[in-house]
């Protein structure tokens, strides 16, 4: 084909009119049957007059080389690999350079510089070059060719290194500067170190790069930074002898009014970033001073008049929006706040953050109580011990501020303290609760955006407040119910109904009086197939799943059937992710409550599920060029793709260049829900589940390492349950089928959990690997470690993170110490590490575990010392009694434990002095299973334990830590009465009931008192006023398990056969109420 030809094909297939498009296409395939279109292509690409066509034959080209570089002839190679050259530096169109660099990087996926001899001539000479221009040129082409192949040009890095050094020397060489550092970028992964000591001192001749360009071209200048953010992120070394240079070269950037915002902005996220990766260089360095006395002023920047006091002006509360450069300087507060220690950070920012709030200006005490929001999740631990009580004085002050900004960040303020201080701030319930509801019945429901925050920190608050909720629950019902019947808003609506969950969810049983009400208005929205009200119907799937959870099976069963009809229905009905992912929770609630209702239909509910991990709808594709997608479709006379089939041998694999993907985040939630939800209903439905575990387990399994962490987490956490699943399927019908197929899936998913916990970068998503592993091991027992070597594996799974090695706690080295977020996860991580070694002492003889237990103590006891955390002296001593009182249930335990007595009596004997609540009362408990697993080994020990608990007796005023005393007290007694003088112990054991708050000792202390009553019931009896007291207190709680309510009601029927008067006497102690609960439960039969 001619070369005019070609051009009014390529001209035709540019217009907009399909028609014709379609008719190039055709022509188009007709003429790449003939091999020579591609010397053709070359010299349209070199020599037409038309931009856009020159731009379209090098994409073709490209395309061709990318799919049929094997089809091309040796000659036509050679030509193409020595015209592309220098077409591009004969190209003046910036557009066709840039589709010329992209053929050009792909022809080096196929030919390397060594089989390129222009590619290694322009290498060698280009950084000699005397031309600033030729430079310029040569440097966007090899940047482009060196990103996308950089390890076939490593041999050439030294070249390249010259060419950029000479190219950002040059004062009219700061147009590279992109081209330059999306190379370093790509090269800093392969380079050696010779070569990164070279790219490290090319990083200050970068910065002086971007600020010349800020000078001339601030939108180049932009593009640069972000570019050299990716060079951060990617090889964060190559910048640590350069940080305080580029962290004042962004705080110069970010201030300068005279900049443009989005500059002013790129600035901060760059600093942004920076003190994520480097926190610790960054107080070494002394930066914070000068990071808050420049970024704070902008962080109080002011809105614009009409912005500054509207009554219902959307905020964004997450700091996203790219165009607000205050919301920018909040996220530079938010990171230091998750990475500088909290003292330091609070010992500079709290001044200028209280003049704030003292200020006569609205826009600063906004700012001020944003501050303290944002402080909250970062500075959490400080805020809750040190602070809490003055900055909730500071929010409830606000809500009555004569400024609505003032009064509406204030409310995002307690959200955010609800969300992250607690448990300790759930105690100023009292007056925070009804301190918002007064705040909500006074609005006016029309301003949607504030009465969104007030509902945001109002079932933040609700969430957490378990039992505590009583008091509020009338007003709070009828809150919500008025807000349902009564607002014209949707939103508002939307809103009522998730706080109706919040409030199920703390309330439990206690809802059941307002559930027929709460049904009521649930089936109203659930039914409304109206569009416009999609977000009402998906919230109140939601929380009709929070209620069925909550109020029962004797309750909610007989509603169970037709919730799981209607979810199926609006499956079928309704196309959207969300309302798919909510009808995915309701099936595994309504599991929970009703397994039967949820078995006949879980071909159909499976199904669904499957097909949502597989779907790929939702999932983006970005690809470097779009141009030309008719192309693709199959040549039917030649039963081959023109431009889109693979070729066999050594381009198989290489496909369209794709920059990136992305995922909507709706479709991952959907995703998320499934395996949630098929986790959970092969746990609940049992052996009905086992026709649809291995499709289930299969498609799961295929997300273990899908790029976001939330779905890791919970395709972890379902892979757990179907191991789970699997066994219980197994103990029900223990054949040799079953029991191959639990140990072919614990063959696969315990190496991938281990092999998780090593490799996984993030910290959250290894605590659910951890969770998981752990309900695994603790559910299948000695079946998790079958095989010979997993309990070695398991142990040093553990042992890594006790130690700090695994991916996720590398912090790079020197920060890993300081960062205060990274301290509270690594310690969470520890505590879901830990939860496995008691776990492991109960599934495997004692002599087995002995060893690896052995390695593991010095480890656990070193975070005892007085020097440690307190979260780390807690997680130690707790650690220990665990283990200690799981041992004792295996064969062995207690020859164990007495081996283990000598190391780890000391350390729970310092505990019990401990400052910390949580560290006595551990060490508290661990002394009582001490001593009821070793026995014998430590009855030589009891007067000193006895001594201990004596003083403790005395002075302590934590009810927790008074309960374990009571329970250890009840198993050294059980353990061997006769080394405690019961005149003595047994009345002052008594004083202490009944347990106020470790109510799940009750078991222990009436197990205590029955086995007193047979070895000794002359004391028992002359006791009885106060065993009866405890138990009366004691019957009347909620919060006890039928099992020691059933032992407690024979053991004081006992007493009342058998010690008639005395009991009579004891009863008659009571107040007419207790008395008479009391009589009711010991009588009933």
């Amino acid at each position: 084909m001619r070369e005019e030809q070609l051009e009014g094909i390529l001209s035709q297939i540019t217009q907009p009119d399909n028609a014709v498009i379609q008719q190039a296409t055709v022509q188009l395939k007709l003429a790449f049957k003939d091999p020579a279109v591609i010397p053709t292509l070359c010299t349209v690409m070199t020599n037409c007059n038309h931009p856009q066509i020159r731009q379209s034959a090098a994409v073709l080209l490209r395309m061709r080389v990318m799919k049929h570089w094997t089809k091309i002839s040796i000659e036509h190679r050679e030509s193409l690999k020595a015209m592309v050259l220098q077409a591009f530096k004969e190209e003046t169109e910036q557009i066709v350079r840039h589709s010329i660099s992209q053929l050009s990087a792909m022809l080096v996926k196929h030919e390397s510089p060594e089989r390129w001899p222009a590619l290694l001539a322009l290498l060698n000479q280009s950084p000699n070059s005397t031309s600033s221009q030729d430079r310029q040129l040569d440097l966007q082409l090899l940047s482009k060719m060196v990103e996308s192949n950089p390890e076939t040009f490593k041999p050439h890095f030294y070249q390249l290194l010259l060419l950029f050094d000479n190219v950002l020397q040059d004062p009219s060489g700061h147009s590279g500067l992109c081209y330059s550092i999306a190379a370093l970028t790509s090269m800093s992964v392969y380079a050696g170190a010779e070569e990164m000591n070279m790219i490290r001192s090319l990083v200050p001749r970068l910065i002086t790069g971007m600020k010349q360009l800020i000078k001339s071209v601030q939108d180049q200048a932009s593009e640069a930074m972000e570019a050299f953010d990716k060079l951060m992120e990617s090889e964060v070394s190559t910048v640590i002898p350069h940080i305080a240079q580029i962290v004042h070269f962004c705080l110069e950037v970010s201030a300068d009014a005279s900049l443009s915002i989005s500059l002013r902005v790129k600035a901060l996220s760059s600093l942004s970033i920076l003190i994520k990766l480097k926190s610790k260089t960054v107080l070494k360095l002394k930066l914070l001073g000068p990071i808050l006395q420049t970024v704070f002023p902008v962080f109080c920047s002011a809105p614009p008049a009409e912005e500054e006091d509207a009554e219902d002006q959307e905020q964004d509360i997450d700091g996203n929006d790219t165009k607000s450069l205050r919301n920018f300087a909040a996220g530079v507060i938010d990171t230091l706040a998750l990475n500088i220690p909290s003292e330091l950070l609070l010992h500079q920012l709290m001044p200028v953050t209280e003049a704030c709030l003292a200020s006569g200006k609205p826009n600063d005490r906004e700012a001020g109580l944003m501050c303290l929001a944002l402080l909250a999740e970062g500075c959490a631990d400080r805020i809750r011990t040190k602070m809490l009580s003055s900055v909730l004085q500071v929010a409830r002050q606000s809500l009555s501020d004569s400024s609505q900004m003032v009064r509406s960040t204030a409310l995002f303020a307690l959200g955010q303290f609800s969300e992250h201080l607690q448990p300790e701030i759930s105690k100023y319930s009292s007056e925070l609760i009804p301190l918002l509801l007064g705040y909500l019945s006074g609005l006016d429901h029309s301003r949607v955006v504030h009465v969104s925050k007030v509902f945001y920190a109002l079932e933040n608050f609700l969430e957490n407040l378990g039992d505590e909720i009583q008091p509020y629950l009338p007003t709070l019902m009828e809150t919500m119910f008025s807000a349902l019947s009564d607002a014209k808003s949707l939103k508002i609506q939307v809103l009522a109904i998730s706080a109706i969950g919040a409030i199920a969810n703390s309330a439990k049983e206690m809802l059941v009086p307002y559930f027929p009400h709460v049904m009521n208005k649930l089936k109203g929205f659930l039914t409304d197939m109206r569009e416009e009200r999609r977000s009402l119907q998906t919230q109140a799937l939601d929380t009709l799943s929070v209620v069925a959870r909550s109020v029962g099976k004797n309750v909610f069963g007989s509603l169970a059937a037709e919730c799981v009809q209607l979810g199926l229905s609006l499956t079928d009905s309704v196309d959207d992710p969300d309302l798919r992912r909510c009808t995915y929770s309701l099936f595994s609630a309504v599991s929970s409550v009703c397994p039967d209702c949820v078995i006949p239909h879980l071909t159909a509910i499976t199904t669904m599920m499957l097909l949502s991990l597989r779907s790929v709808e939702g999932v983006t594709a970005y690809l470097e060029e779009d141009q030309f997608t008719l192309l693709d479709d199959e040549d039917e006379d030649e039963g081959e793709t023109v431009l889109d089939e693979e070729d066999e041998g050594e381009n198989k694999g290489v496909c369209r260049d794709v920059s990136g993907f992305s995922v909507e985040n709706v479709f991952i939630d959907e995703k998320e829900d499934a395996c949630k939800a098929l986790g959970e209903l092969s746990l609940n439905t049992g052996t009905a589940f086992l026709p649809f575990l291995e499709s289930s387990f299969q498609h799961v399994y295929e997300l273990h390492d899908f790029p976001h962490d939330n779905l890791r987490k919970s395709t972890f956490a379902a892979l757990g349950q179907f191991c789970r699943a699997q066994h219980s399927v197994w103990l029900k019908n223990p054949t040799e089928v079953n029991h191959q197929a639990l140990q072919k899936l614990l063959s696969v998913v315990l190496p991938m959990f281990l092999e998780a916990v090593r490799q996984e970068p993030e910290r959250e998503v290894v605590m659910a690997v951890l969770e998981s592993l752990n309900g695994v091991i603790k559910t299948c027992q000695g079946e998790a470690l079958h095989t010979p070597s997993r309990l070695a594996e398991v142990f040093q799974a553990i042992r890594d993170v006790l130690k700090k090695k695994t991916a996720c706690q590398d912090a790079g080295g020197e920060e890993s110490d300081d960062n205060e977020h990274q301290m509270v996860h690594d310690v969470m991580l520890q505590e879901f590490a830990g939860e496995g070694i008691p776990l492991l002492a109960s599934a495997v003889p004692a002599e087995t575990f002995f060893p690896f237990l052995n390695e593991l103590l010095p480890l656990i006891m070193n975070k005892a010392k007085p020097s440690s955390t307190a979260a780390d002296r807690s997680f130690s001593v707790g650690t220990l009694a665990e283990t200690l009182q799981l041992l004792g249930g295996v064969a062995g335990g207690r020859a164990v434990a007495g081996q283990l007595s000598n190391q780890v009596l000391p350390v729970l004997v310092g505990g019990v002095g401990d400052s910390d609540v949580d560290v006595r009362s551990n060490s508290v408990f661990g002394l009582g299973v001490l001593a009821e697993t070793a026995g014998p080994f430590v009855t030589q020990d009891y007067p000193m334990i006895l001594f201990l608990f004596s003083s403790l007796m005395a002075k302590e005023s934590n009810r927790k830590v008074m309960d374990n005393l009571c329970a250890a007290l009840c198993r050294m007694i059980m353990s061997s009465a006769d080394s405690v003088p019961l005149d003595q112990v047994f009345p002052a054991l008594l004083t202490c009931l009944p347990l106020k708050e470790d109510l799940g000792e009750n078991k222990t202390v009436f197990s205590c008192l029955a086995f007193l009553y047979t070895k000794n019931p002359s004391l028992v009896v002359s006791n009885l006023k106060a065993i009866v007291s405890a138990s009366s207190h004691v019957l009347r709680t909620k919060n006890i398990d039928e099992d020691t309510r059933s032992s407690l009601l024979l053991f004081l029927r006992n007493l009342a056969q058998h010690h008639a008067q005395e009991f009579e006497d004891a009863v008659m102690s009571l107040s007419n109420d207790e008395r008479a609960t009391f009589t009711t439960a010991v009588t009933q039969s």
